[in-house]
């Protein structure tokens, strides 16, 4: 790419940005709000299928953050929920259906724990966030008068995700929430590279966390 075509490409991301694109589609069994009651509290889980595929921990913990809105919805944090019930939900083992779920139940120590702890909601999250390969070229060099890089590079990322709203005390459920979020990153540089970066989880992450905040009656926090 020549400077004179660099410099035209940069004008362009300058005045149309790196935005995201994000879909959101939801189910509802029912269009009445899902009350908790008392300690009772949600627990937002990512799916594991084996020691290669797990859907991002980071991603997980900023979904409980959206559903907690500022403490109005209780949410326990997956990270201590796991190591609290360690080794039952590990990939393994993990029940990944209602009927392994109940099953699971059935055991005084799974289902005794649940209880106590007040664990009324589980929202099982699948998916994942994939990159596409680079395309463009950027080189940098050094040299006794300074240094410096040219080129141009971009890259698109896609994120599709899917929330079940498990009731573990009916053992039945409650709804789903799918988003789709994609967009385009580039890092350019006329000297310095400066990159432009489509922030595709986090629009992912906003989507999704305030659809499943609508499934539930928020607590008044107030005085």
């Amino acid at each position: 790419m020549n400077r004179i075509a660099l410099v035209s490409a940069i004008t362009l991301l300058l005045l149309t940005g790196c935005g995201t694109s994000t879909s959101i589609d939801e189910f509802r069994v029912s269009t009445k709000e899902l009350e908790l009651k008392g300690n009772e509290q949600i627990v937002v889980m990512g799916r594991r299928h084996s020691g290669e595929y797990e859907t991002e921990p980071g991603f997980i913990d900023c979904i409980g953050d959206k559903l907690a809105n500022n403490g109005l919805i209780k949410v326990m944090p997956e990270q201590e929920f796991l190591d609290g019930f360690y080794p039952w939900f590990e990939p393994r083992t993990a029940p990944l259906g209602l009927k392994r779920m109940g099953a699971a139940l059935n055991d005084p120590l799974i289902g005794n724990r649940i209880r106590q702890l007040g664990i009324r909601y589980m929202i099982w999250v699948d998916g994942k966030t994939e990159t596409s390969e680079k395309t463009g070229a950027m080189s940098c060099a050094l040299s006794p008068a300074g240094g410096g890089c040219f080129g141009f590079t971009s890259w698109d990322k896609y994120s599709n995700y899917e929330a079940i709203i498990w009731d573990l005390k009916q053992l039945d459920e409650k709804g789903r929430v799918t988003v789709d979020s994609k967009g385009s990153s580039y890092v350019f540089a006329v000297g310095a590279p400066i990159p432009l970066i489509a922030q595709v989880q986090s629009g992912a992450c906003e989507g999704i966390g305030k659809r499943l905040q609508g499934f539930f009656i928020t607590q008044n926090t107030g005085p």
